[in-house]
């Protein structure tokens, strides 16, 4: 004998639905929306379009690199190796300019280069052996720091730095590399990769097919899709944007520190996690993730400004990190 349920209750369950649902689509517009209003009263030179120039500025690079996780995500997988393949990109495009005297295009396909051969790697372990994604680009990682820390025997490298047999080193960088990194070509550099993979992504047929690869892979498979093209291609792109975040980050600092990307991979995965329930989409998406760098630009900047210790800052974006994986998985079970 079933027991019934009193209509009261059931319409309290919707409406609890309802108001989900509601911040679910837009609770980071409105976190944004709210974050600016309370810094703007704090501090009135936050909304001065110097600061706002200068938040664009801050998450570029962070944007760049979580668009490539973003299309690791979409045929469900996920490249934890991004940061060290942005460190091995800074680190060969500034030591082809100091070390070895080449000119810009030698340098940046120089580190894109290298940085697709990972890619590759990471492809072939993981379509070919069927090695899980995220402990196979987790060795990935480690692999890569070993080789930047190698390659760059652990020093950082920059103009006129003390090479191993006292010397000093004679190579110059590029003056036009070295504005890649300045506004606005940093910002529109972010614009155009989130725009391209935006149309890349929602109106190609690829792009609908990786899509169609992170929801069901045996029906993509069954549809005669080629999953593991797909894969590999994902695969590839993560580690070029990877590497486009480090030359954009190389042409920002001009130097190459050690493990220069890894503090960029927390950051890549909040952006590209909260970007997934930005408008209601459900799914990873560039113009999302480019939100959800927003979220966390604005929140780095405004509590730099209101004198918050640089060591909370992780605190903080743990927590949104937390938060928003806490709202995607809640909504997938429901």
């Amino acid at each position: 004998m079933s027991i019934p349920i009193p209509v009261t209750q059931t319409a309290k369950a919707k409406k609890k639905l309802e108001l989900f649902d509601f911040f679910y689509k837009y609770g980071t517009i409105l976190t944004i929306i709210i974050l600016i209003g309370i810094f703007a009263v704090s501090n009135p030179s936050f909304i001065q379009t110097t600061n706002l120039v200068n938040i664009l500025r801050s998450i570029s690079i962070v944007t760049i690199i979580a668009i490539g996780i973003t299309i690791s995500l979409t045929v469900d997988g996920f490249d934890l190796s991004v940061g060290s393949v942005a460190s091995l990109a800074n680190a060969i495009v500034i030591s082809m300019f100091v070390w070895f005297s080449q000119d810009t295009l030698i340098a940046i396909l120089a580190a894109i280069g290298a940085s697709l051969v990972v890619g590759a790697l990471n492809s072939f372990m993981i379509v070919k052996l069927r090695i899980p994604d995220m402990l196979m680009t987790l060795a990935t990682m480690f692999i890569i720091q070993g080789i930047a820390l190698t390659y760059t025997k652990g020093a950082t490298v920059s103009q006129n730095m003390v090479m191993p047999d006292g010397t000093f080193a004679t190579g110059l960088i590029s003056p036009f590399f070295a504005k890649i990194g300045q506004v606005p070509w940093i910002i529109l550099i972010m614009a155009v990769i989130v725009i391209a993979t935006h149309i890349f992504l929602t109106y190609t047929k690829h792009g609908r097919y990786m899509y169609i690869i992170g929801g069901n892979k045996e029906a993509a498979r069954l549809s005669g899709i080629s999953v593991n093209k797909y894969k590999i291609l994902a695969y590839l792109l993560s580690a070029l944007l990877a590497a486009i975040g480090g030359i954009v980050l190389a042409s920002r600092v001009m130097t190459s520190e050690i493990n220069s990307g890894s503090p960029y991979l927390m950051d890549a995965v909040a952006a590209a996690f909260i970007g997934s329930s930005v408008l209601g989409a459900g799914k990873p998406n560039a113009f999302g993730t480019f939100v959800g760098a927003v979220l966390i630009g604005i929140l780095q900047n405004g509590l730099i400004m209101m004198s918050v210790p640089y060591y909370a800052m992780d605190i903080v974006k743990g927590t949104v990190l937390a938060l928003a994986l806490a709202v995607t998985y809640y909504k997938q079970k429901h």
